[in-house]
């Protein structure tokens, strides 16, 4: 799994954090939305926590790879 980690770009994660994982932008960003649902306790619909997943993917995958990083360096 970590290999799989270091062999992906710093640059495509960044990229796909901002574009797949903020999209649509407009009202406001999809992940936004689900996190709101989240807290509130809303998000029920398999269909809503499958979204959050797949607009979180970008963003954990980028947290993971900067910490992994900091762990090689350090």
């Amino acid at each position: 799994m970590l290999s799989f980690l270091d062999q992906i770009p710093l640059n495509l994660l960044i990229l796909a954090a901002l574009t797949l994982g903020l999209a649509p932008f407009f009202p406001e960003p999809h992940i936004w939305e689900k996190l709101k649902m989240l807290t509130a306790g809303n998000l029920t619909k398999s269909i809503d926590i499958f979204d959050l997943l797949m607009h979180a993917t970008p963003f954990i995958l980028l947290a993971l790879k900067l910490v992994r990083m900091a762990m090689i360096r350090g």
